[in-house]
């Protein structure tokens, strides 16, 4: 088995009106994320990343996606850490952020879009609210 990569992607999918898609977990009802997911040995680059993630996680391909050139460097959890090297203790994240339209695919999978103050977006330390309208008014 290979060790997983220590990198990561945050994809925050959201509207030109700055709603945000949030996708409640499966396994933690209540808890609510943007598209997240790891590295693969055969991704390119960090773009690459986001994009099968985007797929994976929601069936959108279509969209702009823009590297937000956020990083957030956190300490891996200890029952996550046997999927790591020995020596590999924190991951790093890149935040991206990826316009698309309000999508009936989206509806119809359980997706919800938050207004982008509706939500408290803490569950990264670097990372709030008033970066997604930052990023998505500077992009626009």
């Amino acid at each position: 088995m290979a060790f997983k990569i220590p990198e990561s992607v945050l994809v925050v999918v959201h509207t030109a009106r700055l709603d945000v898609l949030l996708l409640e977990r499966a396994a933690q009802p209540g808890l609510w994320q943007s598209v997240t997911g790891s590295r693969e040995p055969d991704d390119p680059d960090l773009s690459a990343t986001a994009r099968r993630e985007l797929v994976e996680e929601t069936g959108l391909a279509l969209g702009t996606l823009t590297d937000w050139r956020l990083t957030n460097r956190y300490e891996i959890w200890p029952q996550w850490r046997a999927r790591y090297a020995p020596e590999v203790t924190h991951n790093t994240e890149h935040v991206f952020g990826f316009l698309q339209q309000r999508n009936r695919h989206l509806l119809e999978l359980g997706a919800t879009f938050f207004q982008y103050s509706d939500r408290t977006f803490e569950c990264r330390p670097n990372f709030r609210a008033h970066h997604i309208q930052e990023k998505v008014l500077r992009n626009s």
